[in-house]
Order: structure tokens, then sequence, then C-alpha cells
């Protein structure tokens, strides 16, 4: 079994040191716990006298044929590269119910829209995660947004490796992990980004089965986005058109993510705790699931709703307010 994730970041217009500043999965800033050098013990993942990280890691690098390229080829064992070492938070055993969020009405009725206001303050503040339903997107379009990623990952390997790149500053870059010259463990995915604003590539640009997709994907989210913005802005009594006067809205990017199933899937994860650095994440998540958030020291479970999107609270947006 895999899974998919298609997320859409609004994101800052200019890049640090011309390189990206957007990250995968959200984790409220306020408990966020990442690694340090210190978390990972050379028990815990790299064993063994024989191990030489760097040569894996060029090896794997090379093939560039990412995580689905290791599990198409039978592996039974996961490479010591990808062995994480243990969380020390534990799942969640008590039922949360994460907020979802019916923006219907919110644009026509002033009173329903006063009450949604009301709800997002709640849920920005408390959670800094929902879910919106009734949001403009028709589910006919999420399938084909779905469809279309995982089309390019089905992709023969030989093809896609026309796209596989390192060099996060272009507008579109396919590889498994970004970081691969850090310190820590590798991520048990693969994924695709494309910056679709303020100045999105062309369609050549983008792979064949992405071009239509990433069009329909840019425009349908960046009205969602904008009206996402008007509710956040007047949450803390502001104008509605305060974020996106600041320019919230001006950067886009969007990113699938590709979750193989994996032969020892207790020792390797798809996504580390982290922060985004963005405004807010638009996710959309496949009927698999597996998207989880921290909150109160407990892992919670993001359920997949149908027709539902996941909106994050980003790093940049936290600093605004």
């Amino acid at each position: 079994m895999q899974t998919k994730l298609f997320k859409v970041k609004f994101i800052k217009k200019e890049f640090e040191n011309g390189g990206s500043i957007i990250n995968t999965l959200y984790i409220p800033q306020p408990i966020i716990k990442l690694f340090s050098k210190q978390d990972l013990q050379p028990s815990m993942a790299f064993t063994g006298d024989d191990f030489d990280r760097e040569s894996e890691l060029k090896a794997f690098d090379q093939t560039k044929q990412g995580v689905k390229g290791l599990v198409d080829s039978r592996i039974t064992k996961v490479p010591r590269i990808f062995i994480q070492p243990p969380d020390v938070f534990p799942k969640c055993i008590t039922p949360f119910h994460l907020p979802v969020i019916n923006l219907g009405g919110f644009e026509s009725d002033r009173l329903r829209r006063t009450e949604i206001v009301k709800e997002v303050r709640e849920a920005a503040r408390i959670w800094g995660f929902f879910q919106v339903i009734n949001h403009g997107i028709p589910e006919s379009v999420m399938k084909v947004m779905r469809d279309g990623a995982l089309r390019f990952f089905d992709q023969d390997h030989e093809v896609k490796k026309e796209w596989y790149v390192t060099d996060s500053s272009k507008k579109m870059f396919y590889n498994s992990n970004v970081d691969l010259s850090s310190s820590l463990p590798v991520r048990w995915r693969d994924s695709f980004h494309c910056r679709m604003a303020p100045d999105p590539p062309h369609p050549e640009e983008l792979p064949p089965p992405c071009r239509y997709t990433h069009r329909v994907l840019s425009k349908q989210v960046t009205k969602l986005g904008c009206s996402l913005f008007e509710l956040l802005s007047e949450a803390p009594g502001l104008g509605s058109s305060h974020l996106k006067d600041i320019g919230c809205a001006d950067g886009l990017a969007t990113i699938c993510c590709y979750y193989p199933a994996s032969p020892q899937p207790e020792l390797t994860i798809g996504a580390r705790k982290h922060a985004d650095n963005d405004f807010i994440t638009v996710l959309l998540q496949d009927h698999v699931g597996g998207l989880q958030f921290l909150h109160k020291n407990q892992w919670v479970d993001v359920p997949f709703v149908p027709g539902a999107l996941v909106v994050n609270i980003g790093d940049l947006l936290h600093v605004r307010n």
C-alpha cells in the first residue's frame, strides 16, 4: 500500500540564498521537536564499522530512481541510510477531533461568515491544523490532481530520470530527498516540487503527466488560498485584505509526495518532525492517510475526509500574528 500527498504552499516571494524555503508536513511551531545531532546515537541507526554512509548516499542518489526504485527492485531490508531513531512521543490514545470547517456560504451569508471566522480563529489558535469542506474545488478536479501525480511517479524510471535534479533552486525539481547531504536519516519518500507563482514555469518545463493538473491546481487553489487569507485576516479583527496586502498570497509552490510501502515500516518514516516555513499549506490527502501532527506531546492522526482539504498554519503566519 502506498500513499500520496498533494500539497500547495503559499510562500515568500523571495528565496534565501537562491534556495527553497519550503518543507513538507506541518507541525505547529510551539510544540515542535526537531532531531538534533545528539538525538542520532550510533546505536539507533548507524551501526557496524563497515557502514560508509557517504558512499551509500552517493550510490542511492546516482541511481536517480528514488525510493520507488528500491521498492520496485523488491528489496526485503531497508538500507541503513533510511533507518530512523525511535520516536520519543507516543501515538495519541485520547480521542481528539480535528476541526472540519464547512466554508459553504462564507461569501454570500454575512452571519455564516462570522461563524466561520470564529471557527477558523479557534482552530488556528488551538490546533494550527484544520480541514475544510465545501471549499469550492470539485472532487473531480482533486481526483485529476491525485491521478496526475500518480502517473508521474508510475512512469518508467528511465523517463523520470530526465527530471531528477538536486538543485532545489529550479522551478521544478524531482528527487527523493533534497537534504541527502545532511546528517539525518533519509526519508522514505519521493517528491517533486513546482514553483507556480509569482513566476510560473512554461508548460514544457513541467513533466507531461502534470502539465494540465498543475495549471488547474494553481488557479483553483489560489482562489481558495485568498479566501482563507481573508478569513485568517478577519479572525484577529483585521481587515479582510490585510494578509493579501502584505504579500502572503504572492508565492505559490506545489509538492507531490509519494510514500511507497516499506519492507520494514517500523524503521522508516516519510517525513520527520518539523514546521513549515510558509504562510499556509493546503494539503490533499488520499484515502490511505498517514498524516499526523503533534498535539500535547502525542501524535494525532489526521483522518481522511472525502472531499476535504487540510490547512496548516505555517511559521511565517505565526510570526505575523
